[in-house]
C-alpha cells in the first residue's frame, strides 16, 4: 500500500519511540522500526541516517524559528526578554506535540548516545539564538552569555513541564525566566572587583 513520505516519516518516528520504550534504543535496529511502521528498511534510510536522527527530526526547522522569533521580537527589550518572547513563541509547537515530546524527552534522559546528540543539538541552537542576538545589535560577548545562560532556562521550563503538566509550558518559561533575573538581581550585591 503506497504511502506519502510525510506519512511514512511520521509513522517511522512513532515506530522508533513505541520501540524505544518497550525494549530501549541499544537494543532496537532501524529494521524493526521499519518493520512496526509497516516500510521497508531502505524507506527508513531515505527518511534518516541512522536510528538516532528519527528523535532529532525537524531541528533544521527549530534553529530556523528561533532565529526568525528572536529577529521579529518587539524593539527596545534587554537580550533575556528577547529570548523569552522567542522561546515562548517556538514552545507552542512543543506543547501541541506533548504526545511525542514527552516521551522522546524520557528516552533521551536514560539513553547516553542520546543525551550525547541532544547536547549537541542544544549547544547548535544555543549557537543560532546567540547569532540571532547579535543581528540585532547585542554585544558579541553578551550574546553568547545571553544565549547559553537563556537556553539553560529554556531545558529547565521544559524539564519541569514534563515533570509537573499542571501548569503549561508557558508558565513554566515565565517561571523559569523570572526566578533567573531574581537570581542575578540576588547576586549583584556581591560582586567582587574582578582583579588585574
Amino acid at each position: 500500500m503506497p504511502r506519502s513520505g510525510a506519512d511514512a516519516r511520521r509513522r517511522l518516528q512513532q515506530a522508533a519511540l513505541e520501540l524505544y520504550q518497550e525494549q530501549g534504543f541499544d537494543q532496537t535496529t532501524a529494521a524493526e522500526i521499519a518493520a512496526r511502521a509497516a516500510v521497508n528498511e531502505r524507506t527508513f534510510f531515505r527518511h534518516f541516517p541512522d536510528k538516532r536522527e528519527v528523535l532529532f527530526d525537524g531541528e533544521a526547522d527549530l534553529r530556523a524559528a528561533l532565529m526568525q522569533a528572536v529577529a521579529e521580537a518587539p524593539e527596545g527589550l534587554e537580550p533575556f526578554e528577547i529570548l523569552l518572547c522567542a522561546f515562548r513563541k517556538s514552545a507552542r509547537n512543543l506543547e501541541n506535540n506533548r504526545p511525542f515530546s514527552e516521551p522522546r524527552w524520557k528516552v533521551i534522559a536514560v539513553t547516553p548516545a542520546l543525551r550525547e546528540r541532544e547536547l549537541a543539538k542544544h549547544a547548535w541552537l544555543t549557537d543560532a539564538v546567540a547569532q540571532a542576538l547579535r543581528q540585532r545589535g547585542v554585544d558579541h560577548g553578551m550574546a553568547g552569555l545571553a544565549a547559553g545562560t537563556g537556553w539553560a532556562a529554556y531545558q529547565h521550563a521544559v524539564q519541569a513541564w514534563i515533570d509537573d503538566p499542571a501548569d503549561g509550558l508557558d508558565t513554566h518559561l515565565c517561571r523559569a525566566f523570572h526566578d533567573l533575573r531574581a537570581l542575578f538581581t540576588s547576586a549583584l550585591p556581591m560582586q567582587a572587583r574582578p582583579e588585574h
